[in-house]
């Protein structure tokens, strides 16, 4: 199979597919790798890196798209990238199309098969591919929301973990899930002051297990997350329903009750968001405030580490595209309950139920769209 890998464009993204590493796995299971140029620089990774791992250089993406089986981003493909896959192509990203009409209704149109990181699984139930990005994502919301706090970005001015003789900030993590567990790491490393608010009572036994009496475990409903709002400093959103739009937690009502400088982290903003008040935002413009709180809601958080995070995910994709490569997509799919759970578009047909149902599209299961001629 021939795999191509263009360059990322999506604002500020410097992640890519395959790191060299991969590259030479791939070739020596017999494949063919094409890289567009300057594919790597953003990690660290030349041209020349590439070529001795294997892969052939092409100076533009057009032809990465017209000469490859199998389209390996990092990324939802950009509409000029969407315009180019026709129904010969596979394509092996994070899609996040629930929040994102546009993006399903042209992956539809073009026919191509369309394979999503985030809704793979794994024998645990979990979500393999999004793991690493999670943690990236976790943990970079502290820095991030420290950040805003200061007062030159319309925060408060509070620093997260106080001196002696003045208190910490008051932290309030929305989710215990990778993304909420590695916030409270790197919030609880800084001496901060942190409330966890989930609806598991295990996740909650969890992080009483794992922090101890450094971490306030709280039932999640309407009423816990107002009372905590009102004295946060930071709120870290780290909401998740596998493949669907993400809730919305945090109404604008809310922050009317909260203090001026306050600021919200929105890390469920690839899935549209679980405040009521947030909008995707890029790293050249970060923030934006609404009734003087501060909101991070950067869509592509890990693109602001791009060397780590494009390891972390290489380290997990990479099985997953061998099988592709090696078995066909169709076979692949059909052998593994996991990957196939990855499948979100295929020949025009919605094939993940949660995205057809936020989207009112006609749901064909996976199984059933990979069989129908």
């Amino acid at each position: 199979m021939r795999i191509g890998v263009p360059r990322e464009i999506k604002n500020n993204e410097f992640r890519v597919g395959l790191v060299p590493a991969s590259v030479r796995e791939i070739v020596n299971h017999g494949h063919e790798v094409i890289v567009e140029s300057g594919a790597g620089l953003g990690i660290g990774m030349s041209d020349g890196d590439y070529e001795e791992a294997g892969a052939v250089i092409l100076n533009d993406a057009q032809k990465i798209f017209v000469h490859a089986e199998m389209i390996v981003k990092v990324k939802e493909p950009q509409q000029v990238e969407r315009a180019m896959l026709h129904a010969g192509h596979t394509l092996f990203t994070y899609l996040h199309l629930a929040p994102d009409p546009q993006q399903t209704k042209e992956l539809i149109q073009s026919g191509a098969t369309c394979i999503a990181y985030e809704t793979v699984t794994d024998y645990r139930g979990g979500l393999p591919l999004l793991a690493p990005m999670s943690e990236v994502a976790g943990r970079l919301s502290i820095q991030a929301g420290a950040w805003c706090l200061e007062k030159a970005r319309g925060g408060s001015g509070v620093l997260l973990g106080g001196v002696p003789g003045v208190e910490p900030a008051k932290v309030v993590v929305i989710g215990g899930g990778t993304v909420g567990f590695n916030a409270t790491q790197m919030a609880v490393g800084l001496g901060a002051q942190v409330i966890v608010l989930d609806r598991s009572a295990d996740v909650l036994r969890f992080f009483n297990g794992t922090f101890e009496s450094r971490v306030q475990t709280v039932f999640s409903n309407a009423d816990a997350i107002r009372r905590h709002l009102k004295d946060a400093d930071l709120v870290i959103g780290g909401v998740l329903i596998p493949g669907a739009a993400a809730p919305k937690l945090v109404t604008r009502r809310h922050l009317a009750r909260m203090r001026k400088g306050s600021v919200l982290v929105d890390v469920a903003i690839d899935q549209g968001g679980c405040f009521e008040t947030s909008h995707a935002t890029t790293h050249e413009n970060p923030i934006f405030i609404v009734d003087d709180i501060v909101h991070y809601c950067v869509a592509n958080m890990p693109g602001a580490v791009p060397r780590t995070s494009t390891f972390a995910l290489n380290n997990v994709t990479l099985p997953f595209t061998l099988a592709l490569a090696n078995k066909g997509a169709k076979s692949a799919l059909l052998d593994d309950p996991h990957l196939l759970q990855g499948l979100n578009v295929h020949r025009g047909m919605v094939t993940y139920e949660d995205v057809a149902h936020d989207l009112d599209y006609d749901y064909t299961p996976a199984e059933e769209a990979l069989q129908t001629p």
